[in-house]
């Protein structure tokens, strides 16, 4: 992986922001704005297209260089101004190097007009890092899917569908690699049928690039100092270029969902509090099941947990998950209040021996420092506030949440009624609707379950197969004291502890794979202390550990679920015994991809699995099941998804099968 630096800007005397990289401007010297509008919007023929979308039709627009985000906001603002309020905008854009924070402010500054979805854009824009990141808008009507790195590393990871491209990378000469036929290859592989395309270059090679490619360019007057421009529609893929890979029938999307928007989501913790904002964002009536007295009573129900990033260097599906989990959170934690439901006081992940001290230091040179760097001792006692016996790697955008708050706030959709004390056992199929049932007593029905019930899936027979486990996990909480109140981040090794929240720490968190009773006991608060001691002898004194006695300790357990591949099962379902017989070739040749439909489940979609990281991992699983479903644009690369997929496991099986075949003698 290569960490992601910010665009190196300069300013010239009116305000516009150049790129010190590409020696060249973001927008017009003469009216960005009038240029957006003509090369883009209008070229597009955006204005009629928005009008004419339907109550719960969308249009998606892609983009090849963000930029000051100048193109998204006139885009959004014509959209506010000509499509029903029941339509959605989606924007796709690729951009290596991101404004900083600062830098986007002050250039969206020079537009007047543009404030008010600029503060929007300008609140959700934190903790933008390398691969995919999610940013949900206007209450969920827009959505902005960043693919922050090089195009044609992020652009062959894209899974959508795009009715409209801006190419506006910077000029031609300046930066070549944004006009190669490869990239144009992508736009088509993207292009949905009909797909428009404009930009502001009319430079000859790049139309007739564009045209191999499979669209038809022509020049069109352009604007200001601009002579001419090109515009053009996608005819389809050219019949003399080989056709891009199809997608292997048990990752492919299942066809397309027309009944009614209703859903069942079981299961009222983080994965499914996640899901049924997802969906009722985009529509959907969602009845959310939850059997215990609240939301957040289980695993989610912790008084604090950490946004915990355990990264590789070497760019693994789970890494790429978690950078895009960790930021999508992160700016879903900007509606919350501060210091109560969340805290982004930073994350000190100690080093704590030399193998972790190798690892951190690998990390440190695979990410930008915005997102991690490494603290020698010194330092990280001074960010922490307290004695430490070792430096480590800081993440300054990390923190703690209090996680039930998070579900609360995403369960207050008015399109989400939360149905406490239904206990789903069942899940009966009759007249085209699933329908929950808890023994004899019909609870709810509706055309799509989303089971979220993290290891209770298992009950479900659609969900029986998938390998999940349980995993019991202690916390302790510990009363503040005047000298506790200098902890001022969170601090890992093999436990954490955090700032206290309303008066407690929360020192955490046990794993005990053989327990299944959840009373706290003493003899894991005494495991947490000693935790607590590794960690920092300093704050151990501060916190009087050595006067506590475990027993009257209090504290909570609850069961994490995970995977054997620790990744979340997020998406559709197969049914088990149709999909060993369909794809049942796989079991003497493991590279067949028949053309076999895969024998979905129709309906029923899974959302589980996330162990330890759920508050990372489980609202953007919300954001990728809701794709899957609305067949929009996944929110993370296409291998990412289909490492997630519940299909893994039985293909696995299947595979298995081909490897471990008697040899006869």
């Amino acid at each position: 992986m290569n960490p992601v630096s910010h665009a190196q800007l300069d300013w010239d005397e009116q305000g516009r922001p150049h790129s010190r990289v590409f020696d060249d401007v973001y927008f017009s010297d003469q009216s960005g704005l009038e240029e957006t509008r003509y090369v883009f919007l209008e070229q597009n023929r955006l204005q009629a297209r928005f009008a004419a979308l339907p109550v719960g039709g969308r249009l998606v627009i892609g983009e090849t260089g963000f930029g000051t985000g100048l193109n998204f906001l006139c885009a959004w603002q014509l959209f506010e101004q000509h499509a029903v309020a029941g339509a959605r905008l989606h924007f796709v854009s690729v951009e290596k190097y991101p404004l900083s924070h600062a830098d986007l402010q002050r250039a969206l500054a020079l537009w007047p007009e543009l404030k008010p979805l600029a503060d929007q854009l300008l609140a959700q824009y934190v903790a933008i890092h390398q691969g995919f990141q999610r940013l949900v808008l206007d209450n969920g009507r827009v959505t902005l899917t960043l693919l922050i790195g090089d195009a044609l590393e992020q652009l062959p990871q894209l899974d959508a569908q795009i009715d409209a491209w801006f190419l506006d990378g910077f000029a031609p000469a300046k930066n070549p690699e944004m006009w190669t036929a490869e990239l144009f290859a992508e736009l088509a592989r993207l292009a949905a049928p009909g797909s428009t395309i404009s930009t502001f270059t009319s430079t000859g090679w790049v139309r007739r690039l564009i045209n191999a490619a499979g669209f038809k360019m022509k020049r069109t007057p352009g604007i200001g100092h601009k002579w001419e421009i090109l515009r053009g529609e996608f005819l389809g893929w050219p019949t003399d270029t080989p056709p891009p890979p199809t997608l292997r029938p048990w990752f492919a999307r299942p066809p397309v969902f027309t009944g009614q928007r209703r859903a069942l989501v079981i299961g009222g913790g983080l994965a499914g509090c996640a899901s049924a904002a997802s969906l009722a964002a985009r529509g959907w009536h969602v009845s959310l099941l939850e059997r215990r007295s609240a939301l957040a009573k289980e695993a989610s129900g912790n008084p604090q947990g950490v946004l915990y990033l355990k990264l590789s260097a070497h760019g693994t599906a789970l890494s790429q998950l978690i950078v895009s989990g960790f930021g999508h959170t992160r700016r879903l934690l900007e509606h919350l209040h501060r210091g109560i439901d969340w805290d982004g006081c930073g994350v000190l992940q100690l080093a704590f021996n030399s193998k972790e001290a190798e690892r951190q230091a690998q990390l440190a040179t695979a990410f930008a420092p915005q997102l991690l760097h490494v603290l020698d001792q010194d330092q990280a006692q001074a960010v922490a506030g307290i004695g430490l016996e070792h430096g480590g790697l800081y993440f300054p955008e990390g923190g703690w949440v209090h996680p039930p708050a998070l579900c609360e706030w995403q369960a207050r959709h008015p399109h989400i009624k939360v149905l406490l004390h239904h206990d789903a056992l069942d899940m009966r199929k009759a007249d085209g609707q699933w329908q929950a049932w808890d023994g004899e007593h019909l609870l709810a029905c509706a055309e799509v379950v989303v089971l979220a019930a993290a290891a209770e899936v298992k009950r479900f027979a659609a969900c029986a197969a998938l390998p999940l486990k349980r995993i019991r996990g202690q916390i302790t909480r510990l009363p503040q004291t005047p000298a506790s109140q200098a902890l001022a981040t969170v601090v890992c090794a093999e436990g954490y502890v955090a700032p206290a929240r309303l008066g407690e720490h929360t020192l955490g968190a046990s794993f005990d794979f053989k327990n299944d009773d959840l009373a706290p006991t003493a003899a894991e608060h005494a495991s947490n202390l000693a935790l607590l001691q590794e960690i920092s002898p300093d704050l151990a004194q501060r916190l009087d550990a050595d006067q506590q006695a475990p027993e009257q300790l209090e504290g909570r357990a609850a069961f994490r679920c995970t995977s054997p591949d620790y990744l979340p099962i997020v998406g559709p379902l197969a049914d088990h015994l149709a999909f060993a017989q369909a794809y049942q070739v796989l079991r003497k040749d493991a590279r067949q991809v028949p053309d076999v439909p895969c024998p979905w489940l129709d309906g029923v979609y899974v959302n589980s699995g996330h162990g330890s990281r759920g508050l990372i991992t489980a609202p953007l699983s919300g954001e990728l099941l809701a794709a899957w479903l609305d067949n929009e644009p996944l929110p993370l690369p296409r291998s990412v998804a289909e490492a997630c997929h519940p299909n893994r496991f039985a293909l696995r099986e299947l595979i298995r099968g081909a490897n471990t075949t008697p040899v006869t003698r």
